[in-house]
């Protein structure tokens, strides 16, 4: 984008300093050549800032797994900032369904429930998982919208579906304190409850997706966990203490 910029400013420049005449022959090159200085700083800073995302992504990483950095894939950089630190719920929806692929699972969009973002089939089952996907630069609180969302699907699912809620919290705080921040208030834990809706950050589904690559864990287990939840938020302590992955797969 910048360098398309550039090289249009460069051709006014050659083009007025062939065509134009009396100062405006001097002036206009004389711009574009200013303009095309202040374009390249402006690239310039944006790669430095994005370098410098990428080494902090790295660093938390890092933190959280005890990687070298050498070690950490261009790609699970983009998924993490995709989850944990997304620019808008378009992007983190995306990202959500490509994990769920990534899991082995039928992902569709929402369908005939126009209140849920995606549908999600646990393999070899009848069981479906209704997702609505949210963020928040909070805790996630009941008055969420898309928490009434979440709710209009409990009430009209059929019986071989369940609403799972994924939800991305604290977008602004540094991800390796988040687990000790509530990601959800009291009044919407109990509220999820009552109406056996369960929810899971993006942050317990981002170390779900590493120990599942690693194959650390079973992840038809885990979710057939998931299905059987009672209620409430799905925490990154009940994945771990899910069954590690069988020696068959």
């Amino acid at each position: 984008m910048y360098f398309l910029i550039q090289l249009l400013l460069a051709v006014i420049a050659i083009y007025s300093g062939l065509n134009f005449t009396g100062d405006m022959r001097l002036y206009v090159p004389l711009g574009c050549l200013i303009a095309m200085f202040i374009v390249g700083r402006l690239d310039t800073a944006r790669f430095e800032k994005k370098e410098a995302r990428k080494s902090f992504l790295r660093s938390q990483m890092e933190k959280i797994h005890k990687k070298e950095a050498s070690g950490i894939k261009e790609q699970d950089l983009f998924t993490m900032n995709s989850l944990l630190c997304p620019k808008g719920e378009l992007v983190l929806t995306d990202t959500v369904h490509s994990i769920f692929k990534d899991f082995g699972f039928s992902v569709a969009v929402g369908g005939k429930y126009s209140s849920v973002d995606r549908i999600v089939r646990i393999p070899d089952t009848q069981f479906c998982f209704g997702l609505e996907i949210l963020t928040s630069e909070e805790e996630v609180e009941k008055n969420h919208p898309k928490i009434k969302r979440a709710l209009e699907f409990a009430k009209e699912k059929k019986r071989n579906e369940k609403t799972l809620i994924i939800a991305s919290t604290h977008v602004h705080q540094p991800i390796s304190e988040r687990e000790r921040l509530n990601e959800i208030s009291t009044e919407l834990r109990e509220f999820l409850a009552a109406y056996q809706m369960s929810l899971i950050t993006t942050y317990s589904l981002y170390q779900l997706w590493e120990k599942a690559k690693s194959k650390e864990v079973d992840i038809l287990d885990i979710f057939r966990r998931v299905y059987s939840h009672p209620g409430g938020m799905f925490s990154s302590g009940e994945i771990c203490q899910s069954s590690p992955v069988s020696v068959a797969a």
